[in-house]
């Protein structure tokens, strides 16, 4: 049993979950490091002191059986759950005229049924906790990007979800909000930066001309939850340089 807030982080273990979990832990927090592997952050070493916050739970978010499992055995060691960190997902693309119907459901399977799942699972926690959901969305979600129909449509459903739940569970003190990253350096992307031409054009819409960093979205998904804003609820913050107002 713990005094410290409790969050739960899919996908916790690289990217943008491995540096959201990080956050959280240097700021005090329990945090719930959800992932496949069940082996933590796989990218860096944590200090001491942050690294003992850190309650390293195997969970496989698109098995029904594992991600019961996993929020159960979070509550059973801490006694509460104060956030749910919806991270994990898979990228995938190709063209639209022959993108396989079958691949397009599996992605949203995978992507989308995940995370409503695991906001069901957490529902009775945060009810009584009167906690909050982050859903991990996409600049993708409100433009229109080649090969990235199913990827895309994930994305854009993510958010309706999060604005669901936020009208509807919001009667029981529970808060949801979309964090939606644009053009941050992880594995998902790798290939396309490894490419000259595609990192150029990229960065080009990007005011700045830089890319985002996985450190800026968990500081930014880390202050959300921190901030305990009664009122913030159902919105999509999007963290991408202004690439997605650039005209």
């Amino acid at each position: 049993m713990t005094d410290a807030r409790v969050v739960a982080v899919t996908g916790a273990s690289r990217g943008i979950g491995a540096h959201t979990a990080a956050e959280l832990a240097r700021r005090g927090y329990t945090v719930g490091a959800l992932s496949r592997k069940g082996i933590g952050i796989e990218q860096f070493d944590l200090a001491d002191e942050a690294a003992s916050r850190l309650v390293l739970i195997q969970c496989d978010v698109n098995d029904p059986q594992s991600r019961a499992d996993a929020i159960a055995e979070l509550v059973a060691e801490t006694g509460r759950l104060d956030a749910l960190v919806n991270n994990a997902g898979r990228h995938d693309e190709g063209p639209s005229k022959s993108y396989a119907v079958a691949d397009f459901d599996k992605l949203l399977s995978d992507n989308v049924g995940s995370v409503f799942a695991m906001c069901q699972l957490a529902y009775p926690h945060l009810k009584a906790s009167k906690g909050m959901i982050v859903n991990m969305g996409s600049y993708y979600d409100k433009m229109g990007v080649r090969y990235h129909a199913a990827y895309s449509a994930c994305k854009a459903a993510i958010a309706s979800i999060t604005r669901t739940l936020a009208v509807e569970w919001g009667r029981d003190g529970i808060r949801a909000v979309t964090v939606a990253p644009g053009f941050i350096a992880t594995d998902l992307n790798a290939k396309h930066r490894e490419n000259q031409a595609i990192s150029d054009y990229m960065t080009s819409r990007i005011p700045a001309g830089v890319h985002g960093t996985p450190e800026e979205v968990g500081k930014l998904v880390a202050a959300v939850i921190d901030a305990d804003l009664v009122f913030l609820n159902g919105e999509t913050i999007y963290l991408d340089g202004g690439q997605s107002v650039n005209n």
